[in-house]
């Protein structure tokens, strides 16, 4: 027989991390029930059935099954001939309740169809595996094209990102690919892409602009240049000047003299004295007439206007070496090199300028000492640009208007990077769309193709098979099920609708809906297109979140519609239900039997273990108290009980479980001790007349160690489990203290020995 022996591997698959099937753990048999809390990776294990059963690659983790003796992985899938059918929460949103909406798709029964329609089928089919295959090529180089474009859209943003993020509230801060995206399809668009593109220097300074911060306004220049060419006039006319006067030849050769001369002169006129302030000698009067020809009005008044003059010149040279300027640092960087340059040409304007200043004022003095001779102003006037304080202001000016701009203006150079950005890559863009864009035309050529096929196969198939009795009897079962008929699937040429009263039926129940998905898989396991008798059956809790009534009614369909089956296996965590199938398993021929390998049915457990970083889910062995015991209450009583009156075990997998047990345990216990209680449990336990430290302890424990995402939290230390063996003395001791004849009757009924089994 064609069945599934074992799971060999699994890797990273789920909550299986790293999983082996034990050596000493039986392969599976005909029959096998698998039991497990939540969380304990039951769906993993069904996804896995499912991935064979479509003939598809799991889509993560590595794994390796063991049928018919051969090891298959996970990626041979594909080439699988075993006839699978899972029935998990994948198989009813796919096949039942189509989360795209639609009709319930149709069973088919072999009718009175031609040889020769079904010969055409089959080679439709040939044609539609070599058309899946083109199709899926396609699809991978559309994946491809895709993601490359994809990924050079994501790295684009990222740059524009990173160059223009900011503090504050930035629109770049959050930059995409969409954003991109939509940027490169508008140049596109407008075909102007080159006109957003710039050179190194305009883009440098529009960075600059990007990351400067505000400043403030900066005052401009009030400083003139001075007019040169009428000082060299004024200068030029008054050494040119001539003086008609009796001239002194001692005085006039001698300019120490003469100076010296004309200020004792002025003294000696102020205090009208007639003798001498040096020898104390009486002036001659024919002296002072002659000192007072040669000083006369119009010799005074040429050294008075030279002396203005020069004071003119000295003040002008006084504002010019007390001008200052503004420092660099004061404006926007990417006005700072211009403002240098422009401020660097003021200062050579103001070199030459203090240079030709300082000529005039050297030839002013040189005609103090030479009044009576003509002099003449040597050199030319020099060439200096005037504007240049004009110019720097202008930059100043350009500065101030940035600042009373600033936002707009970083934002407009963040717009021009961003674009330029853009056009920069929108080569590289244009040439992975056009791929992107050959790659879905492939795509959709080859989809028609595999639809044309879809078609012609499901007409051809339409006219050969029949599928209304299988609707006609899922409505009798339906109606035994339900307990009345109100629910019924209408048969339409595409598959069935579901009807309640003759109209579509809307927000069907959960029970309504697990009692048609199970039925309908049922029904499925007899569709022409699934053999039964060589094929395997994968319920993965086919009876969640039902009623007692319903769930026993769901058993008796499982039990009737599978036990044809050439292999079964049934994964649950309903502890009613599990009781049932164990105990339709026990009583299968030759199940008693010593031997386990001759057994038809087989019994596991799957349960998580924590090995100090990660939970990871583990096959064993079926617990010898869930076959000994006729309810959850005592197996886990069970469990609580011999973990307490054994040494504390330094096995952290030992512990892991046992707060959740332990949990479970005080729940169901309290439940109706307490019926009254409204409330969680640690409500429940505080009602308790108990060892109050003893009742903290009990409630610490199983809150922090009974919920799997407490995992990592500060108080969630994985060693303090080492407790366990303590605390549940302590709850054992409560219950005892609570109902000391139900405590007694429970004890007596887990310390019992098991029974052996039969050899038949």
């Amino acid at each position: 027989m064609t069945a599934i022996n074992r799971v060999k591997r699994l890797r990273e698959f789920g909550v299986f991390h790293d999983f082996t099937w034990p050596v000493e753990l039986p392969n599976f048999g005909r029959y096998n029930l698998i039991y497990g809390w939540n969380g304990s990776g039951k769906t993993t294990l069904s996804g896995l059935f499912r991935a064979l059963e479509m003939r598809s690659v799991p889509d993560t983790g590595q794994a390796t099954l063991t049928i018919a003796d051969q090891d298959v992985v996970g990626a041979d899938f594909t080439q699988s001939t075993l006839p699978v059918r899972v029935f998990n929460r994948e198989f009813i949103e796919n096949s039942v309740f189509p989360i795209s909406g639609g009709d319930v798709p149709p069973i088919f029964v072999v009718g009175s169809a031609s040889v020769e329609k079904q010969k055409e089928v089959e080679r439709l089919k040939e044609e539609q595996i070599a058309g899946q295959a083109i199709l899926d090529a396609a699809r991978s180089k559309k994946r491809e094209a895709d993601g490359a474009l994809d990924r050079y859209c994501i790295d684009g943003a990222s740059v524009i990102r990173e160059m223009l993020r900011s503090a504050g509230t930035s629109q770049y801060n959050n930059y995409d690919k969409s954003n991109f995206l939509e940027l490169a399809r508008k140049m596109l668009s407008d075909g102007d892409a080159a006109a957003h593109l710039l050179g190194d220097k305009e883009r440098q300074k529009l960075l600059t602009q990007h990351l400067a911060n505000p400043k403030s306004n900066v005052g401009k220049l009030t400083y003139e240049l001075p007019a040169l060419q009428p000082l060299a006039n004024a200068v030029d006319e008054l050494l040119s000047t001539s003086i008609t006067s009796i001239a002194l030849e001692t005085l006039k050769d001698d300019p120490a003299l003469s100076g010296w001369v004309h200020d004792g002169l002025g003294i000696h006129r102020e205090r009208g004295t007639d003798r001498c302030f040096f020898c104390e000698q009486p002036l001659p009067p024919e002296r002072i007439s002659a000192l007072e020809a040669h000083f006369n009005e119009e010799y005074e008044n040429l050294i008075s206007n030279i002396q203005l003059k020069s004071e003119e010149i000295q003040s002008a040279l006084k504002a010019l070496s007390e001008l200052i300027f503004p420092a660099p640092t004061e404006l926007y960087d990417d006005l700072r090199s211009e403002y240098e340059n422009g401020r660097d040409a003021i200062r050579r304007a103001l070199d030459t300028t203090k240079d030709f200043l300082d000529l005039l004022l050297m030839e002013l003095a040189k005609k103090r000492e030479r009044v009576f001779e003509h002099l003449v102003l040597g050199g030319g006037l020099p060439k200096i640009d005037t504007g240049v304080v004009g110019d720097l202001n202008e930059v100043l000016d350009s500065h101030n208007q940035a600042n009373n701009e600033f936002q707009s203006r970083t934002d407009e150079a963040r717009l021009q990077l961003e674009s330029n950005s853009v056009a920069e890559s929108l080569e590289e863009f244009v040439e992975l769309g056009k791929a992107a864009q050959r790659s879905n035309a492939a795509v959709d050529a080859a989809d028609l193709t595999a639809k044309r096929l879809v078609n012609a196969i499901s007409q051809l198939e339409l006219e050969i098979v029949e599928h209304r009795p299988p609707a006609e009897q899922l409505n009798l079962d339906l109606a035994e099920y339900l307990g009345h008929d109100e629910l019924k699937l209408e048969v339409k040429d595409s598959g069935y609708s579901i009807m309640r009263h003759g109209v579509p039926a809307e927000a069907l129940s959960e029970g309504e809906e697990t009692a048609l998905a199970l039925l309908y898989f049922l029904k499925s396991l007899r569709d022409r297109r699934f053999d039964l008798s060589n094929g395997v059956v994968v319920l993965d809790d086919p009876v969640s979140s039902l009623d007692s009534n319903a769930l026993f009614l769901a058993f008796g369909f499982i039990r009737e519609r599978t036990e044809d089956a050439a292999q079964l296996i049934i994964l649950t965590h309903n502890f009613t239900f599990f009781r049932q199938v164990r105990n339709w398993f026990h009583f299968l021929k030759d199940q008693r039997k010593k031997d386990v390998s001759k057994r038809p049915a087989r019994f596991y457990m799957l349960e998580c273990i924590h090995d100090g970083t990660q939970r990871s889910a583990h096959f064993r062995p079926l617990d010898p108290l869930l076959e000994k015991f006729e309810s959850e209450y005592h197996y886990l009583f069970a469990q609580v009980y011999h973990a307490a009156m054994t040494p504390a075990s330094q096995s952290l997998g030992t512990n892991y479980i046992l707060p959740n047990m332990a949990r479970r345990l005080m729940e169901a216990f309290l439940a109706f001790r307490q019926p009254d209680i409204v409330g969680h449990l640690a409500a429940k336990v505080e009602n308790v007349d108990f060892d109050n430290a003893k009742k903290i302890r009990i409630i610490r424990f199983l809150h922090t160690h009974s919920h799997g995402d407490a995992v990592g939290e500060p108080e969630h230390d994985p060693s303090l489990l080492g407790e366990a063996n303590t605390v549940l003395k302590d709850l054992l001791e409560l219950m005892k203290s609570q109902d000391p004849k139900h405590y007694a009757g429970m004890e007596k009924l887990v310390s019992q020995p098991g029974a052996e089994d039969d050899d038949e």
